[in-house]
């Protein structure tokens, strides 16, 4: 059975039978975006406008693993070191590895780490930003403006669950995107060993849902709690994204699982009808 031919059909699947809602999850989040390969299997207040915050770091990273090598080698400046929200508590004047900044954003949201590799690629935020919104134009993120490399709520800053998927699909598509954030811990360090840094993922899901590949978490006091996962399962995979989502961890399972039992029950209509074109179904 062919990709084409099952996002067809989930397509049709996710169609409301009668006296069946349409959005089956409207509580699950402000906005929230439903995809198995192409298709939208649901959706509600995809394109609008919403703070993403730190899953802003996706493209951060997607920028910086196309900009620089791994292995180069990133000193921490003043305004890095005094970045506020999550973080690592790096000083000024320490230096890391871009691999290990890159790791450090996609576990633990570090901000002053997400900073410190903006200043590295393009000598400050404000020109690294440029980078990303040049980046989002390039993925066809039509209704995205970044303003800042963490995901600091601002004015200019905002996506849709339509582009980040787009951001998440490209991002995953990077192998080193996809290693990090199936990551649930890692060690790194300064350069000379100095200082050790204990990284942990902040996705709750990793480990415990079957199949899941990974994602990005993000929270900020506008954009409310927000979260992008992926999980296979039968060589089918299930993108989700949710945008101020006060139970993400309780839907995004939810929400998973009943996408999955859907792509289930396509697969074993298409068998038997397949079955039944040979004359083999009795």
């Amino acid at each position: 059975m062919s990709r084409l031919l099952l996002c067809m059909s989930l397509l049709l699947l996710a169609l409301p039978a009668p006296g069946q809602a349409a959005n089956p999850f409207p509580k699950a989040a402000t906005a929230y975006l439903v995809k198995s390969g192409e298709a939208t299997v649901w959706s509600q207040g995809a394109n609008r406008r919403l703070p993403p915050a730190s899953l802003t770091k996706m493209m951060t990273a997607l920028v910086v693993m196309e900009s620089a090598d791994f292995a180069d080698v990133v000193t921490v400046s003043p305004a890095a070191a005094a970045a506020t929200g999550s973080r690592l508590r790096l000083h000024a004047g320490d230096r890391l590895r871009v691999g290990d900044l890159l790791a450090a954003i996609l576990l633990n949201s570090a901000n002053d780490a997400a900073h410190a590799l903006a200043d590295h690629v393009a000598g400050s935020e404000e020109k690294f930003a440029v980078l990303m919104n040049r980046k989002a134009a390039e993925l066809g993120m039509q209704n995205t403006r970044f303003a800042n490399c963490s995901g600091f709520d601002h004015p200019q800053h905002y996506s849709t669950a339509v582009d980040l998927a787009l951001l998440a699909e490209a991002a995953l598509a990077q192998p080193p995107f996809r290693g990090m954030v199936g990551l649930p811990d890692m060690e790194i360090s300064t350069i000379d060993g100095a200082r050790v840094f204990q990284l942990k993922t902040t996705n709750r899901l990793l480990g415990s849902y079957d199949g899941l590949i990974g994602g990005k978490t993000g929270f900020t006091a506008k954009a409310g709690p927000c979260l992008i996962v992926v999980a296979e399962r039968a060589d089918e995979r299930v993108l989700v994204v949710l945008l101020n989502s006060p139970s993400r961890w309780n839907s995004a399972p939810t929400i998973l699982d009943r996408a999955f039992s859907l792509m289930a029950k396509e697969r074993s209509k298409t068998r038997v009808a397949s079955l039944a074109g040979k004359g083999e179904v009795h």
